[in-house]
């Protein structure tokens, strides 16, 4: 068997090379299994966020339903009331007092549904102040899934490359992704509203 000289000259030479860089898959490693650990846990909150968003969507639309009812049935009092008192003008006196306590009734009931519709009016947009709340926070933790992704591919490719520098490449995105999930969990209000914007 034959020794090739140049074999062993390469071999020297890229020794220093590989022990220089033997820090970089288990640094991908560890880094890694933070990142997805940390993604796992904004994930359950983002989940229940996109719930809560969900119910409070839900409830906008029941509300400005009522609403609506409430409106409809108010328009239908005040019709039946002019009804009533035009009606009122033209029979007998003796007719008067029934005339006069239903027109009570239809103006009770059209003042009732007056007050009603603006409280479902308040609750409807209370719910809106509700899902955009919700909202705020679930940009976060989109944008935060979106940049620990990033991270993750890179840190896959500096595995793979074993480039040390592209490893600290992959720790911006990972910080600014770490960044905006702790916004998320801590209900900070870090929100870069040009990138929300752009994404959209």
């Amino acid at each position: 068997m034959e020794i090739n000289p140049l074999d062993a000259i390469e071999a020297t030479e890229s020794a220093p090379k590989a022990a220089k860089l033997s820090w970089l898959n288990p640094a991908v490693a560890i880094t890694v299994a933070l990142l997805a650990t940390f993604m796992g846990i904004c994930k359950v909150k983002d989940d229940n966020i996109v719930q809560a968003m969900q119910q409070a969507q839900a409830d906008k639309v029941d509300h400005w339903a009522f609403f609506q009812a409430r409106n409809i049935r108010e328009e239908i009092a005040k019709s039946t009331l002019v009804q009533l008192r035009l009606q009122a003008l033209t029979v007998p006196e003796q007719h008067q007092a029934a005339y006069q306590a239903q027109i009570s009734v239809y103006e009770s009931l059209a003042k009732d549904q007056a007050q009603k519709k603006e409280e479902l009016k308040v609750l409807a947009e209370k719910d809106q102040t509700t899902y955009d709340a919700l909202n705020f926070h679930d940009d976060q933790f989109d944008l935060s899934d979106a940049l620990i992704a990033i991270a993750i591919s890179l840190l896959a490719v500096a595995s793979l490359t074993q480039l040390g520098w592209l490893y600290a490449l992959s720790l911006v995105p990972s910080a600014f992704g770490v960044l905006m999930g702790l916004s998320g969990l801590a209900g900070w209000r870090i929100h870069p509203d040009a990138l929300i914007r752009l994404l959209s």
